[in-house]
């Protein structure tokens, strides 16, 4: 790898505590900006690279939201080369960000989760454990990558809280419903096949082998119970997330709130939301209003 790049996204783990997911981004995002500019000197860069570049991923249709990320990829590289003096100025610092498509995010209804929570039925430890995962990403609206990294050091049963650890690190404190706090007592209570019983932080949720889950593992496990429940919509983690939101939002929950529950920066983030219940209004009075 280029030395810059490296030093670079060691500069992300370390002293900026980006997620592993965002670093390993990134470096793919640099990756191909290197092979673009072949041999070029990073010293004779000017805005006119930049712009080629995001012209090349254009033209191999790339969507705008890929474009932006790379975009926001690149200014923190060259502004971490100007900051350690090597570079004098910051190529891509004028640039604009391409605007995003306006995409709302994809929920479930009432009935769908329910449906989806009640999947993992049998009673053993696999599947209990299943069923609490579910019952979690739902109840608090996490990020797959939040719920992965939860110990039980975390999870507060008495006070029906948890501690995440969002993006950058940012810690916050998130409510749990009863119906989860009851599937993680029953998953809790019955014995793993193996567990890692000398960890430093204990996983909350752990494979079959003792090890911590994965975001991959979370995925595949979700993907079994749709084709159970023969769901025909395509289901993610963060589907449970838009849920929980969307959900919220619809029952009367405030916006400045539900950003707070999940770890949102900026209230435009959470906005996306209000645009599907409006959207969800307006189907309801196109289809019931005589005169609409």
């Amino acid at each position: 790898m280029n030395k810059p790049v490296e030093d670079f996204l060691n500069f992300l783990a370390t002293e900026k505590g980006a997620s592993e997911h965002t670093t390993k981004n990134y470096g793919i995002d640099l990756r191909e900006f290197m092979k673009f500019l072949e041999a070029k000197d990073l010293k004779e860069l000017t805005y006119l690279d930049i712009r080629s570049f995001l012209a090349f991923l254009k033209n191999r249709a790339y969507s705008k939201s890929s474009i932006s990320r790379k975009l926001a990829c690149l200014r923190s590289f060259f502004k971490y080369l100007v900051r350690e003096n090597s570079l004098t100025q910051n190529p891509a610092a004028g640039i604009a960000t391409p605007k995003k498509e306006k995409r709302l995010p994809s929920f479930l209804s009432i009935e769908e989760i329910t449906r989806l929570l009640e999947a993992p039925a049998k009673n053993c430890w696999e599947e209990k454990r299943d069923k609490a995962i579910l019952e979690m990403l739902y109840s608090s609206g996490l990020r797959v990558s939040e719920l992965v990294g939860l110990n039980h050091d975390d999870l507060d049963f008495f006070g029906g809280l948890v501690r995440v650890r969002g993006k950058g690190k940012k810690e916050r404190i998130v409510p749990v419903g009863q119906a989860a706090l009851n599937s993680l007592r029953a998953s809790l209570d019955v014995k793993p096949p193996r567990e890692t019983s000398n960890a430093i932080k204990k996983p909350l949720f752990i494979s079959r082998i003792g090890t911590r889950l994965t975001d991959r593992s979370i995925r595949r496990m979700i993907l079994k119970y749709v084709k159970r429940t023969g769901l025909s919509k395509e289901i993610s983690p963060h589907t449970f997330r838009h849920s929980f939101a969307t959900h919220m939002l619809d029952r009367g929950a405030d916006l400045r709130s539900v950003q707070e529950l999940l770890g949102h920066a900026n209230l435009s983030t959470t906005q996306i939301y209000t645009h599907v219940t409006t959207q969800r209004l307006k189907d309801a009075y196109a289809a019931a209003h005589p005169r609409a």
